[in-house]
């Protein structure tokens, strides 16, 4: 499945309409949509504009150019920030602050639905699994210039990154099981979302958050 494909599936799944419904408001067959959602066929020019229409979205999003639905191109200062920590300076270079004000505007959301969840080992299993990608990028940084002490950990040079990365396999399999077992989080109606609801709910931080899931699946795709 492609993105477009895909894009307008997850579109018309988020709308709750069926494919014959959406068919017939488009004014094209059910077979024929079927086929655009499976990637089987390609539109033309004409239907991606009426698919924009109808989904209130621009064509860049609908195309999987873009993770902001209006099409949006995002620069650093459009981006929030921790106002607590100041951004540092990068001489020549913006793509340090911009990389971490999308990090920090997915935080924001993440939090905030884990929060919702009011599960307090679910927080803190989530947390330790991001501590832990943080510490081993740190470290491994940190350990590339051989003049730093390695007095600074606990844990040794030859085993940190088996260690941590098996920490971290073992942390993502208890979320795993902590989201999905309805005896340990009995309501998890605060984790229903769509990417609408999402660009509603977090005006600020969306745009960033929908550009790391970007990212992040190209990364995949890679």
């Amino acid at each position: 499945m492609n993105n477009f494909s895909r894009i307008i599936t997850l579109l018309r799944k988020e709308r709750g309409i069926t494919q014959k419904q959406a068919a017939l408001d488009l004014g094209i067959s059910q077979a024929l949509l079927s086929h655009y959602e499976k990637g089987l066929r390609e539109c033309g020019l004409d239907f991606l504009i009426r698919l924009c229409d109808y989904y209130n979205v621009s064509s860049d999003y609908i195309l999987g150019r873009t993770a902001d639905r209006t099409g949006t191109v995002i620069s650093v200062e459009d981006l929030p920030s921790d106002n607590s920590a100041k951004d540092s300076k990068f001489t020549g270079s913006v793509l340090p602050t911009m990389n971490k004000r999308l990090i920090f505007s997915s935080l924001n959301i993440l939090y905030d639905k884990l929060g919702q969840s009011g599960n307090k080992e679910l927080t803190t299993t989530v947390s330790d699994y991001l501590s832990l990608a943080i510490y081993k990028m740190f470290r491994t940084i940190y350990s590339s210039n051989r003049q730093n002490s390695q007095s600074l950990f606990n844990v040794k040079p030859n085993v940190f990154e088996g260690y941590s990365t098996a920490s971290q396999i073992k942390l993502a399999a208890d979320v795993y099981d902590l989201v999905n077992n309805k005896e340990v989080l009995k309501n998890n109606q605060c984790f229903e979302m769509t990417s609408e609801s999402i660009a509603k709910d977090y005006p600020q931080h969306s745009t960033g958050f929908f550009n790391v899931i970007k990212s992040a699946e190209d990364i995949i795709g890679k």
